[in-house]
This record gives C-alpha cells, sequence and structure tokens, in this order.
C-alpha cells in the first residue's frame, strides 16, 4: 500500500537505505536519492515506511507522516482484513494453486504416500503432518520449468532480448529486470492464475524498453498485455494469500 506513488509490487527497492529511529516501532524513516517527493508506504508486516526525497529533511517526513495519519490508519485496517493463508500445511488445507484455492486430498493408494492439488499430484514423505515444505519444494521446481519457458516464449513473441531468466525465492517483489536484459520471476507465481504469470512477464520484459513506471512504460505495457489491470486487481486483492 503506497500513499503518493505508483503502487509497484515488482521493483520496489531501488531506494538506498538510511534509515533513523522513530519513536514509534511501526514507522521507519528511508531516505531515498531517487525520490523527487515524500511518500507513504506500508509493508506486508505492518511498518510503515517514509520515504524522504533526496532535497527533504526528517523533519517534514514526520510532518507528512502526521498529516496522513488517516490514510496509514485506513491502510493498516485493509491490510488486517486481507485473507492470509494457513502457515501449516495438513491432507484437507485449502491453498491456492494455479488461481483456485484448491483442497490438499490424498491420492490413490499406491506404494508411496502422495497428495494431489486438482489434477496434479505430489509425492510426500507422509500423508500426515505439515506438508508444506515438501509441496513449495515441489512447487519451486515447477516453477523453474514452467515460468522459465514461458517468459523465453513471450519474448520471442514481444521481440525483446533476453539475457537470462532466473526463478527465485523473492519475498517482497514478483518480479525485476535488469538492464543487462536478466528477468527474475517470483516461484510464487506458480500458484497463481495463468494470466497474471503472463502480465508478470509482460511487465518485466518492457522494461527492456523503459526501466521505469512512466506512463510511456505503462502504455507499452498495455500493448502486449491488454488486461494487466484486471491482473493487478487480482494480486492486490490475493497476494497476501502468497506471502506478498
Amino acid at each position: 500500500m503506497d500513499l503518493f506513488g505508483q503502487h509497484d509490487l515488482f521493483d520496489d527497492s531501488a531506494a538506498t537505505a538510511e534509515r533513523a529511529a522513530d519513536p514509534s516501532p511501526s514507522i521507519v524513516y528511508e531516505r531515498s536519492a531517487k525520490a523527487r517527493n515524500y511518500r507513504l508506504t506500508l509493508r506486508k508486516d505492518g511498518v510503515a515506511v517514509a520515504v524522504i526525497p533526496a532535497r527533504g529533511s526528517e523533519r517534514e517526513a514526520r510532518r507528512f507522516v502526521e498529516q496522513h495519519q488517516d490514510w496509514l490508519q485506513r491502510a493498516r485496517a485493509r491490510q488486517a482484513a486481507r485473507p492470509r493463508a494457513a502457515t501449516t500445511w495438513p491432507v484437507g488445507t485449502h491453498v491456492l494453486w494455479r488461481g483456485e484455492l484448491t483442497e490438499i486430498r490424498r491420492a490413490a493408494d499406491g506404494e508411496r504416500p502422495m497428495v494431489c492439488l486438482a489434477a496434479d499430484v505430489f509425492r510426500v514423505p507422509a500423508l500426515t503432518g505439515d506438508l508444506r515444505p515438501t509441496l513449495e519444494a515441489h512447487f519451486q521446481r515447477l516453477a523453474k520449468i514452467e515460468l522459465t519457458a514461458r517468459t523465453w516464449e513471450l519474448a520471442a513473441v514481444t521481440g525483446m532480448e533476453v539475457k537470462e531468466v532466473t526463478v527465485r525465492n523473492q519475498r517482497t517483489r514478483w518480479g525485476s529486470c535488469s538492464s543487462g536484459g536478466v528477468i527474475s520471476l517470483n516461484w510464487r507465481l506458480i500458484q497463481a492464475p495463468y494470466f497474471v504469470r503472463d502480465y508478470i512477464i509482460h511487465h518485466e520484459l518492457m522494461h527492456l524498453k523503459e526501466m521505469n513506471h512512466s506512463a510511456r512504460f505503462w502504455a507499452r505495457v498495455a500493448e502486449v498485455c491488454p488486461d494487466w489491470e484486471s491482473a493487478e486487481r487480482w494480486l492486490k486483492r490475493n497476494g497476501s494469500l502468497l506471502g506478498l
């Protein structure tokens, strides 16, 4: 959640880190050499971050935060109301899988214990206990195959020159793009709908033309991904189910 700035799930770490202690432990101040305005954001852990522009001061940042306490309270209320995923996954738990909340079910009896999520079957050590570590390991393996292949496919369709595609355990973003042509994607996208995955990939591919979030950048995204706004809405509603 972001006040006075484009909400960005992708490239939000460009600012440098200069933090000052605050009387309230739930607010930190960060100075950014690139920021032009004061900005207030709310992280998923409930900590508010006040960004201080290059020529700004901490005193003005504190005043900015004070002036926008109503927004911050509303943002925290919205955050508290967002759905959260189960922390442990025994058989019978519903988890987000390929865009749908899907029950972890026992697979047909066999020599080795297995569970299924819709049509996908996964081998597990046992049918009791927390299956989350095992299933997430399977998800990451599939993500490296599927997301990588889809990125190369869409790069060819859009005519973008990509040097490398990586799938990683990113904790604060869905994807990123370097000026050298390296696309990095969050493995959790394997749990999202296909149209959302494609949007994230297109988003990062268009950064190869525009390394910013200007109006021109979003116009390029719209050209290759007309339903990008629907994908953004899905991410804002459901990203908390994936821990973002």
